[in-house]
């Protein structure tokens, strides 16, 4: 595979070059629009900003590149699917027009069945299929049977523990409020593992409270995420991506040392459901709720009470993107449990983090989150 014009850079919070940096293909300029700067100009809409929009006229300019990766994902198909490599505008690919048809036949059913609110999405016919099933499939092994509840038939509902006691035996099995607030900041060194099995030295440097700034060793430079905490960004060598709201507000949740004690307050309420098994550990599912966000889905541990895994959505006018992180391999860190290993998963990529070394309470400077100079985003990308 070739790593860099199949994928794009791959950033540690799972976001393809392709994705955030190279859509000046689709513009048909040689720059980075200035609103991507992250210079106070206001947002554009994505027909200003990008050629030939037509179906997904009036949603901001910011959100097309993921509304595209949630149809990749939905269809399980590659950009080239429907778009002319490095003319993205063009209409040739027949894929392209009848994904246009599908989008107003997607937004038709939503408003006149569902009140406007968004019910059926590509993925609800697609299922990761260029081509929708329409026939049930025969399988060997009996589908299960629930009730609305999630119950299988003559088993009883269980008796789940509230949100609030979960999220303290949580935090209290990292070690507890006064363990965490010690660490005022941590440096972890080790090895990041994606694309197909490759190996990359990876830094990552965290301030409290939300400050982190992760850097991937390529043989052509290095790919960084950060974030200041206020506002992320990513780079490769000659580029550089302000975030946007959304990938704002997923960078601060990554980026914050004290989120086991901090995460009650991210969301409204909480609701606890039965978790399903992961890695061999029974879990228990909690999930965040909040009017005017995503939900947020956390896995804790039966049994010690740990993170397993995070679950995370962008919203898109299509669907929501989601976004899974694993904990594993959890260790002492001076009085506090840190986990070692770390996978995040998108459609379409996934990688791993394995930590070797952590130093905790040693100087790191400010200045190490600050976004290069912005002439840098000025310069014109290399075609794909």
């Amino acid at each position: 595979m070739n790593l860099f014009r199949s994928r794009g850079w791959i950033f540690v919070w799972g976001t393809s070059l392709l994705a955030v940096l190279g859509i000046a293909l689709a513009r048909g300029q040689s720059t980075p629009p200035k609103s991507m700067s992250g210079v106070g100009v206001a947002p554009k809409l994505a027909e200003e900003e990008y050629k030939n929009i037509q179906a997904l006229k009036g949603i901001p300019a910011e959100q097309l590149i993921p509304s595209m990766q949630f149809i990749a994902a939905s269809l399980g198909v590659e950009c080239e699917y429907c778009h002319v490599p490095r003319q993205m505008d063009k209409d040739d690919k027949k894929p392209k027009v009848t994904a246009r048809k599908m989008i107003n036949m997607m937004m038709a059913i939503n408003k006149e069945n569902f009140e406007g609110h968004r019910e059926v999405t590509c993925y609800s016919c697609h299922r990761g299929s260029a081509n929708p099933v329409a026939t049930p499939i025969i399988s060997a092994d009996e589908p299960p049977h629930e009730s609305a509840e999630g119950v299988k038939p003559g088993e009883p509902k269980p008796v789940l523990p509230p949100a609030d006691q979960l999220l303290d035996k949580y935090l209290n099995a990292i070690g507890g409020s006064e363990a965490l607030q010690k660490v005022i900041s941590r440096v972890q060194k080790g090895t990041l593992i994606a694309f197909g099995g490759q190996h990359f030295p990876v830094d990552v440097y965290s301030k409290a409270p939300e400050k982190r700034l992760t850097v991937m060793h390529l043989a052509n430079g290095d790919s960084v995420t950060a974030f200041d905490g206020k506002q992320g960004w990513l780079s490769v060598p000659g580029r550089v991506h302000m975030m946007s709201a959304t990938e704002n507000a997923a960078a601060g949740m990554d980026a914050d040392l004290y989120f086991p004690l901090h995460v009650r307050t991210l969301y409204e309420k909480f609701r606890v459901d039965p978790g399903e098994k992961i890695d061999g550990h029974d879990t228990y599912l909690v999930v965040g709720h909040s009017e005017a966000q995503p939900p947020l889905r956390l896995y804790f541990d039966k049994e010690s009470g740990l993170l397993l895994r995070l679950i995370r959505y962008a919203e898109t006018p299509l669907g929501r993107n989601p976004t899974q992180i694993d904990y594993a391999d959890y260790r002492d860190a001076k009085g506090l449990r840190v986990p070692f290993r770390w996978t995040l998963s998108r459609p379409g990529n996934q990688f791993t983090i394995q930590v070797e070394q952590l130093h905790q309470n040693v100087p790191v400077d400010d200045a190490k989150f600050a976004a290069p100079p912005p002439t840098q985003t000025a310069q014109k990308p290399p075609a794909p």
